[in-house]
């Protein structure tokens, strides 16, 4: 195996987070070897499965005296010539931008108008790494390559763990909670900043784009909606009547039109005779007030013919005969 006397990785994939040199395994290295580091990168050495230094942006030369510890990994008996095995790390400091979280199963919710209900919620975050050594040790191990999907789902679930936590304490409604994405974005980013730290990375920025309950629900919400903008209902069921008589005479001819024009006539001459008698109403208070009894104005029974007269009646109206 050639020995590597550049130890550079200038391309980097757009989602690659992590790329060691060799791919393959360990490569043969030796004292003097040039090791050159991006601005947007920093190189982990390694030997023998430990991580000895981390590198910054530049080209350094790998010598005992910025990696102190090979002196006692290596013998040094031909004067630093001798290779060695070893591999380097290249891990990207880029910031990784619009990575997606979301729900796969709705999340139960306490609504305070609604009840119990159903909630799904998804949107971006961005992250970058914050400690190379760290996060090579930690996470990615003895991969060649490693990049954003290999992470993402482990990072999706420690996302709605805490969002989850966050959304169950709002004691809210959810017609509430749109007007408060910011503010439970900024709450969900600062819980998860911990988390993210103990893997060696830093969330840099964190976003809610929809906290939406299920389908049903929203159709429920949109019947209340328009419920409310309709108003009146019984003025709303005079209109809508009142059309339906307009439609069927306007559309005459087929049996469905006949069918929907007998009930919407109907309907609407059932309206119309109750139209007619509030108007009667309302022209004739005397028409539309009950006769009034014998009882409530008061009567006198002739004694001759037992007809009942008016209480100032001196003669009965059926015989003539005198009243007292």
């Amino acid at each position: 195996m050639a020995i590597l006397d550049l130890i550079e990785h200038p391309d980097e994939y757009a989602n690659e987070m992590v790329h060691r040199v060799p791919e393959s395994g360990s490569g043969e290295f030796r004292l003097g070897s040039q090791l050159v580091v991006r601005e947007s990168q920093r190189a982990v050495f390694f030997r023998d499965g430990k991580s000895l230094d981390v590198f910054g942006p530049g080209r350094h030369t790998i010598s005992t005296n910025n990696i102190p510890l090979l002196t006692g990994l290596l013998g040094l008996p031909f004067g630093g010539d001798s290779p060695f095995r070893a591999e380097v790390y290249f891990v990207s400091m880029r910031e990784f931008t619009d990575l997606k979280w979301g729900t796969a199963q709705p999340a139960v919710y306490r609504d305070t108008e609604l009840g119990m209900i159903r909630l799904r919620a998804f949107g971006t975050y961005s992250m970058r790494v914050h400690d190379p050594q760290l996060f090579v040790n930690q996470i990615v191990g003895s991969r060649g390559s490693y990049s954003t999907g290999a992470i993402e789902d482990f990072l999706r679930s420690i996302i709605l763990t805490e969002f989850n936590d966050i959304l169950g304490s709002l004691q809210t409604s959810i017609l509430d909670i749109q007007g408060m994405t910011g503010e439970i974005a900024t709450t969900t980013r600062n819980a998860l900043g911990s988390d993210f730290e103990r893997l060696g990375l830093a969330l840099t920025s964190f976003q809610i784009s929809a906290v939406t309950p299920p389908e049903e629900v929203q159709q429920r919400i949109d019947e209340r909606s328009g419920m409310s903008v309709l108003g009146n209902m019984q003025e709303y069921m005079q209109f809508k009547t009142a059309q339906a008589i307009g439609d069927a005479a306007n559309n005459p001819g087929t049996a469905g039109d006949a069918t929907a024009a007998g009930v919407g006539i109907g309907a609407g001459l059932g309206l119309g005779q109750a139209m007619a008698q509030s108007m009667r109403d309302a022209t004739n208070p005397a028409a539309a007030a009950p006769a009034p009894s014998p009882a409530t104005t008061g009567t006198k029974t002739c004694p001759n013919c037992q007809a009942a007269n008016p209480a100032d009646a001196k003669f009965c109206s059926n015989c003539g005969h005198q009243l007292a």
